[in-house]
């Protein structure tokens, strides 16, 4: 008879605990967005996140160490939610069809995420007062977003789908200001973005002006 191996009995307790701290972190992540939303990020603190998730008004402190730290850790989940959520609607696709799918994808998550989006965009715009990990993050993002529509575009071209004097890296340019000022529009005042009626009315004249533009 094999002798049997030994029972690790300190392994579920590391599973409970790890459970415990991972939900607990998501409780404050959640209480980060509402009191975001409610206050802005000054005058949110860690002792108010951690109260207001239930716990003491010392864990989140314990947690991050600091708001900063925190706001990264926002930064960083809501990056990989979004990159989960768009790479459903892309994937497989190129050109024209892949620059759509991506209008479709910020559609849907305007409607899906709308707290966390909101939350996200104010304090990504609270952040660039300063020098900070968020604010370099965020050029990279910016850099990337723009590098993918220019890539789109420039295959839409190759594939004949678009129109070949559309200059790919200006669209790009056009297309961010653009899906970056509407998410500003639509913090400030929510009323005033209609999403379905508008994101229609954007795809539409995106495609009107990349299948006809002509040369002057």
């Amino acid at each position: 008879m094999s002798e049997l191996a030994p029972i690790d009995r300190e392994r579920p307790t590391m599973n409970r605990q790890e459970k415990r701290s991972a939900l607990s972190d998501q409780r404050m992540f959640d209480s980060a967005i509402e009191l975001i939303n409610e206050r802005g990020t000054a005058k949110t603190t860690l002792k108010d996140i951690g109260e207001f998730a239930g716990y003491s008004r010392g864990l989140a402190s314990y947690r991050f160490g600091s708001k900063d730290a925190l706001w990264m850790e926002l930064f960083k989940k809501f990056d990989q939610i979004w990159k989960e959520h768009i790479g459903i609607y892309v994937e497989g696709k190129t050109g024209f069809k892949a620059l759509r799918a991506a209008i479709d994808a910020q559609r849907d998550i305007f409607k899906k995420e709308s707290n966390y989006l909101r939350a996200m965009y104010i304090l990504w715009y609270e952040s660039l007062g300063e020098e900070s990990e968020i604010r370099t993050s965020l050029m990279t993002h910016h850099k990337i977003y723009r590098r993918d529509i220019t890539r789109w575009i420039e295959q839409g071209i190759a594939a004949g789908e678009i129109s070949h004097v559309v200059d790919s890296q200006q669209f790009a340019n056009l297309y961010c200001a653009t899906m970056f000022g509407t998410i500003y529009q639509w913090v400030i005042a929510s009323e005033a973005i209609d999403i379905d009626p508008f994101f229609d009315y954007l795809e539409s004249m995106m495609t009107f002006y990349l299948t006809n533009v002509r040369e002057q």
